[in-house]
């Protein structure tokens, strides 16, 4: 992240290092968190190109080392305010994630945005959304 710059999201130690595993084994991968049922809550991790994200779908930031993290565009009007950290945790989550084999499963935490932070997010241009990709 760069001196002066808000992140929405970020990554703990923990994670990155099931991050790591996972790229490792499956090359590139993304975040996308859709907030929807069966498990829509957690975020889902997917190998790069096998999952297409939504036109409306908000990116966040990168974590670790440069992989992507999506949210619902419907999520994100509720979580507009909210720094988010992915975890990781044991136990099994969503089936469709690639940690889900690994016995581990990645979870959100989540903090306010100080009232610093956020004039500094409404002054900053708006995130990319999922119509901003080409090709």
């Amino acid at each position: 992240m760069r001196p002066g710059v808000i992140s929405r999201v970020g990554i703990t130690d923990r994670a990155t290092t099931t991050l790591q595993a996972l790229i490792a084994q499956h090359g590139p991968v993304l975040f996308h968190q859709s907030g929807d049922c069966c498990d829509g809550s957690s975020p889902r991790c997917y190998p790069l190109g096998e999952f297409q994200v939504g036109a409306a779908d908000v990116l966040l930031g990168r974590v670790f080392p440069d992989t992507s993290f999506w949210l619902a565009a419907d999520r994100f009007e509720h979580w507009r305010n909210t720094h988010l950290t992915v975890d990781v945790t044991p136990g099994r989550g969503n089936g469709f994630s690639l940690e889900a084999p690994e016995g581990v499963r990645f979870i959100i935490r989540s903090r306010l945005f100080t009232d610093a932070e956020t004039a500094a997010l409404e002054a900053a241009p708006a995130p990319s959304r999922g119509s901003d990709l080409t090709g």
